[in-house]
């Protein structure tokens, strides 16, 4: 469990250091019900927090929790010796103190800008900071301080500024002409090259074919024509030796 505790936190944390810029130290805002939580479980907030962050931490609380713990001393007077420890947050309601749940709504609006992390156990005010973007919430679960998986609003908030820092088309048109008039070349080679069309049929495939004689082909035939042609002189001239030779020995055989 303690392994899945914290890839899950540095998994979280990741999300709102990309998407919101939130940097050590990281400030942390407690709120009295925290504080009494944190007293049951007999956790350190100072000495655990940090180890949990894996960085460094600042506590801080507004003087409007204070305030409410005051007014509850009997139930949560230990909650309030805690909770004067931490650093006082300025607020509105310096002079005219509120409940500690508005007073914590006023400094997590606005999309959160000054970077807190709720540490909370009161489930009104989860549910309310829940339906706001960019707020990392806090609890303590078994004994153990837990960070809360990024609500849906803040997974929305995260898309549409990933949305934001793309350009749009109509600047990526725009980008394009200026760089096609600066330097017409390069335009020249990133242009597409036309696609090419089914080329016809092969020329030699379409020449006719080679008429054969008897099974054998005319230029075997030629080849077999001169053969008998040069046999037939040969006998010829073979003839005429031997008829001049009969001569010879008539003459021969008259004397």
């Amino acid at each position: 469990m303690k392994i899945k505790r914290i890839k899950h936190l540095k998994q979280y944390l990741s999300f709102y250091k990309n998407n919101f810029g939130f940097r050590e130290p990281y400030l942390i805002l407690l709120d009295g019900t925290f504080c009494q939580a944190a007293l049951e479980s007999k956790i350190q907030i100072k000495e655990q927090l940090p180890k949990y962050f894996g960085g460094e931490v600042q506590l801080c609380t507004t003087t409007c929790v204070i305030h409410e713990l005051s007014l509850l001393e009997k139930e949560l007077g230990n909650a309030r010796i805690i909770a004067q420890r931490f650093q006082r947050r300025h607020c509105a309601h310096k002079h005219n103190p509120v409940s500690a749940t508005e007073c914590l709504l006023s400094l997590v609006q606005e999309k959160n800008w000054q970077h807190y992390f709720l540490a909370t156990q009161d489930p009104e005010l989860t549910g309310q900071v829940k339906r706001m973007p960019c707020v990392p919430l806090l609890y303590i679960i078994q004994n153990t301080p837990v960070l809360d998986r990024p609500s849906v609003t803040s997974k929305r908030a995260a898309i549409r500024a990933q949305a934001a820092q793309l350009i749009p088309t109509q600047e990526k048109l725009h980008l394009r002409e200026m760089k096609a008039k600066l330097c017409p070349k390069a335009d020249r080679l990133h242009q597409r090259r036309p696609c090419k069309r089914p080329a016809g049929p092969n020329p030699l495939s379409c020449l006719k074919k080679k008429k054969k004689h008897r099974g054998v082909d005319v230029q075997t035939h030629v080849g077999d024509k001169a053969q008998r042609a040069q046999r037939a002189t040969v006998s010829q001239a073979a003839k005429k030796k031997k008829d001049k030779k009969k001569k010879k020995k008539k003459i021969i055989a008259g004397h």
